[in-house]
C-alpha cells in the first residue's frame, strides 16, 4: 500500500470517526492533509465526514493546483493559511461541534484565550486557542484572519462558525479538535460557577515541560 492510499485511508476513518460521535454533521466539516510530494489531500465540496470516498479526496499538487478528484471545500483559503503559515502543519481539520460553537456565542468570552484554563490537557494540544470573528463561510478573508496571526497559533475558533485545528498529522489534529470540543463542553457546564482553574505557575509548568506554543 502506498503512502497516499494510507492517507487516504486514515482521513476517512478519522472523519467518520468524529462524525459517527456528534462532532460535526450533515455535509459539514472539512480537513485536510500534506501529502509526501508537498500536495494536499482535502475533502471535498458538499460532502459528509460519515461518507468520504478516498478516491474521490481532492488531489492538489504541491504548486497549489487541483489535479484530481471532486472540487475541494470552499474552505480552502482557510487551510492553505495554515500551511503557509505553519512550517508543522500535516494537517487541518475544521468541525462545526455543538459546544464549541455555543461557547463562542457567550458575551464574556475571552477573545485572545478561547479555552478557559481548566484542564492540562487542552494547553498541552492547543496552546492559546484564537476566537476570530464571524465571517461568511468561505470567505477568503478567514485566511486573512489567519495569517495575521503569523503562525502563532496552531487553533483558532470561528465565531458562530466552529474550530479549526492544524496538527502535525491528521491523527494530531483530529485529537486536538475533540480536546478543544470537549474543553469547550466543560467551560459551559462550569458557566456561571467560580470554577478552580490552573493556576498561573501550573500554565507555565505544562508549558515549559510540553513545549507549548503560548504567547503573552
Amino acid at each position: 500500500m502506498s503512502s497516499e492510499t494510507r492517507l487516504r485511508d486514515q482521513i476517512c476513518l478519522f472523519a467518520k470517526s468524529l462524525f459517527d460521535r456528534g462532532l460535526t454533521g450533515g455535509s459539514t466539516g472539512n480537513i485536510s492533509v500534506r501529502t509526501e510530494d508537498g500536495g494536499l489531500l482535502v475533502s471535498p465540496t458538499g460532502t459528509s465526514f460519515g461518507r468520504l470516498n478516498p478516491n474521490r479526496l481532492s488531489r492538489f499538487d504541491e504548486k497549489g493546483v487541483l489535479i484530481d478528484g471532486d472540487a475541494p471545500t470552499k474552505e480552502m483559503p482557510l487551510h492553505q493559511a495554515f500551511y503557509d503559515t505553519r512550517s508543522t502543519a500535516g494537517a487541518v481539520v475544521h468541525l462545526h461541534s455543538c459546544h464549541s460553537v455555543a461557547l463562542s456565542l457567550m458575551p464574556d468570552v475571552n477573545e485572545d484565550s478561547f479555552l478557559p484554563p481548566l484542564t492540562p490537557y487542552a494547553i498541552m494540544k492547543l496552546g492559546k486557542v484564537k476566537l476570530l470573528p464571524y465571517f461568511m463561510p468561505g470567505d477568503p478573508e478567514i485566511g486573512n484572519a489567519v495569517r495575521s496571526l503569523a503562525g502563532k497559533r496552531s487553533a483558532v475558533m470561528l465565531s458562530n462558525h466552529g474550530p479549526v485545528v492544524a496538527g502535525k498529522d491528521v491523527e494530531a489534529a483530529c485529537n486536538a479538535i475533540e480536546e478543544l470540543e470537549d474543553t469547550a463542553r466543560l467551560a459551559l457546564i462550569m458557566h456561571g460557577i467560580k470554577a478552580r482553574q490552573l493556576s498561573e505557575p501550573q500554565i507555565k509548568n505544562l508549558v515549559t515541560k510540553f513545549d507549548v506554543e503560548w504567547d503573552d
